[in-house]
């Protein structure tokens, strides 16, 4: 049996944050930045897990968990970077 972790585990990770305790401290918000290139490990790490059929989908995916855990990509909104991914200003590799 092998275990992944979740998508928010591995964004939280990239930050390279001290580790905390989450039975004493309660709430804590992540607002590091990381790199597009460790979205794209995540992503890597998550396209088993995924339901997308893309690479990039799956990318859309880890950035929208930037999203909820409260971080910048490459000093960038997650979200400006999703629409960008939509636009087709910025491209994915291919895995």
């Amino acid at each position: 049996v092998e275990v992944v972790p979740s998508a928010g585990a591995l964004v939280i990770r990239a930050l390279k944050e001290p580790v905390v305790d989450r039975k004493k401290v309660k709430h804590i918000q992540h607002d590091g930045n990381i790199t597009m290139n460790d979205v794209y490990e995540t992503a890597r790490i998550m396209r088993p897990r995924s339901m997308a059929r893309h690479f990039s989908g799956t990318v859309k995916e880890i950035l929208g968990t930037c999203v909820s855990v409260g971080c910048t990509v490459d000093g960038e909104d997650p979200k400006d970077l999703q629409a960008q991914i939509d636009d087709g200003e910025l491209v994915c590799p291919d895995e």
